[in-house]
């Protein structure tokens, strides 16, 4: 995906290396086997600190780590931002003029700044799962139908 730095940021400037594959592994272990139960960290000044993290932010760390594991760069794109319409194409993996036809067909909000239309981050990433969802649901009733002829 192409993001500009004002709609996103990549977590770290590289791709993972070992190390980082190999501690993102280790981490991800700790969070799946403390999950709700109190975790000591050392901050910067070498001081204790026990934590204990909500389940959605542990799942969300887990996500991450996961990527992060397998050796996959990461972008975060807050829901609030404004993306051009080539970077929602991006997220959905459709094609720009596809996604304009979306917005005309008032599928997906968007506003326009001057000439450029532009869509809100979280009204994306709501059609990108309403869609799969759907795909999901289509692909459940074939699968069925495909058991019925049994």
């Amino acid at each position: 995906m192409t993001t500009p730095g004002a709609y996103a940021f990549e977590l770290g400037d590289t791709i993972p290396t070992e190390d980082m594959r190999t501690s993102a592994a280790h981490l991800r272990e700790i969070l799946l086997t403390h999950e709700a139960e109190p975790i000591t960290v050392v901050d910067d000044k070498r001081e204790r600190q026990t934590l204990v993290l909500a389940p959605a932010l542990s799942k969300l760390l887990r996500d991450i780590l996961a990527h992060i594991e397998r050796g996959e760069g990461v972008t975060f794109v807050p829901n609030s931002k404004l993306l051009t319409t080539q970077q929602a194409a991006d997220i959905l993996n459709v094609s720009r003029p596809f996604l304009i036809k979306l917005l005309q067909e008032k599928k997906l909000p968007f506003t326009k700044t001057g000439r450029h239309r532009r869509i809100e981050a979280r009204d994306v990433f709501a059609f990108k799962r309403e869609r799969d969802a759907q795909r999901q649901r289509q692909l459940d009733d074939i699968i069925g139908m495909d058991q019925d002829l049994y």
